[in-house]
């Protein structure tokens, strides 16, 4: 298992440049026909765009990378087949719901998607709604990523200052804390009783996870364990 570095920053800067992509042109026919097969086992996927990264630098509470677009079927034959253009990343933005009473909030991929069985904070690999102004706006992913897997809004929780950035193997997950203002219990009863009004949701359950009290530059043991194991294959 690959070992996670943690780093904490303060800013972002992610450029969205329109650059090509010689593993996703190269390898065009075999990637086409990987997607065909995947479909065959989960016919709710969609070939949309989505953005990648590249160059990551991590540097005085700063972190920068450059992004470009793709498509999935590109991105899932690259994380299938185990990442070989080492150069790229999947960098995304991660919503780390915590209660009142101190639990974490995750939920469970549904068997319908590309990373069923994997419990996550809320997330999602960037697409062209995340862009503005040539730039990716990962805070607002990560609130557009919260409402549409949980209904939860940003009038619902408090952001923390800074991003704790876990890079595992070719994964980076860039993490804000958001404070809730209920304990766990109660949102995870809320976020069930939104996936239930839902036709397909995302999740197929919500777990509280706690002994995570502070996330910080020097993680609990526990924490660095869970991220390795969730973020390592994403």
């Amino acid at each position: 298992m690959t070992s996670s570095i943690i780093h904490r920053v303060t800013t972002l800067d992610l450029a969205v440049r329109p650059i090509a992509w010689p593993f996703a042109e190269e390898r065009r026919a075999e990637i086409d026909a990987h997607f065909a097969a995947k479909q065959r086992e989960l016919p709710q996927i969609w070939n949309g765009r989505v953005l990648l990264g590249r160059d990551p630098v991590f540097s005085d509470g700063h972190f920068a990378a450059t992004y470009f677009e793709t498509d999935f079927a590109s991105f899932l034959a690259w994380r299938d087949w185990g990442f070989p253009d080492p150069a790229v990343f999947n960098g995304f933005g991660m919503g780390a719901l915590r209660a009142s009473d101190g639990a974490f909030v995750m939920g469970e991929m549904g068997p319908h998607t590309s990373n069923a069985g994997r419990i996550y904070f809320p997330s999602g690999t960037p697409d062209l709604d995340d862009v503005k102004d040539g730039t990716l706006d990962i805070t607002g992913s990560v609130v557009r990523e919260m409402e549409e897997e949980t209904g939860l809004t940003a009038t619902d929780y408090v952001v923390e200052a800074g991003w704790h950035c876990v890079v595992a193997g070719r994964s980076i997950a860039m993490m804000q804390i958001l404070n809730l203002d209920m304990p766990g219990e109660a949102a995870r009863a809320r976020i069930e009783a939104n996936l239930a009004a839902q036709a397909e949701p995302e999740l197929a359950a919500v777990h509280l996870v706690r002994g995570m009290s502070d996330l910080t530059p020097t993680m609990p043991r526990f924490v660095t364990a869970f991220v390795e194991h969730q973020f390592a294959a994403r």
